[in-house]
Formats: C-alpha cells, structure tokens, sequence
C-alpha cells in the first residue's frame, strides 16, 4: 500500500477515498463536485466526506508543521 495503494488489495470504496485523499494532498484546489460525486456512489455520505476531508488535511497540516520545525530529524 505505502508503495503503490493502485495495486494494493482494497475495496473500491477504500480506492476512491485514497484517490481523493491523494489528490487533496497534492492539489486541492482540483478537488471538484465530481469528487464527491464518485465519493458518493462508493457509499460515503455528507458526513463521511467531511471527515475524510478534515482527517487528511488535518495530517497534511501537521505534517508540515513538524517538517518545518524539523521535527524527527537528526
């Protein structure tokens, strides 16, 4: 999975969340309604989408906060 999550044995769903978690992290201003939409028919609500969102940009955040404060560095 932390190699290439494409080829990794997960559920469609757990693709389409990965796919859209990648893209947050990378760029989330290409986020779209489409997004959300394939979000949806995988079975994530309103609910489930908010907290997917909150969770990874939340780690994206704290990440580079301990990256810039060189947190874990020798």
């Amino acid at each position: 999975m932390s190699e290439d999550y494409t080829k990794a044995p997960i559920t469609e769903a757990e693709r389409v969340m990965v796919d859209y978690v990648v893209q947050l992290t990378k760029d989330a201003t290409k986020i779209s309604p489409r997004n959300h939409e394939d979000l949806r028919a995988v079975g994530f609500d309103d609910r489930a989408i908010l907290q997917i969102t909150l969770i990874a940009s939340w780690f994206n955040y704290i990440n580079r906060v301990a990256d810039s404060l060189g947190v874990g560095r020798d």
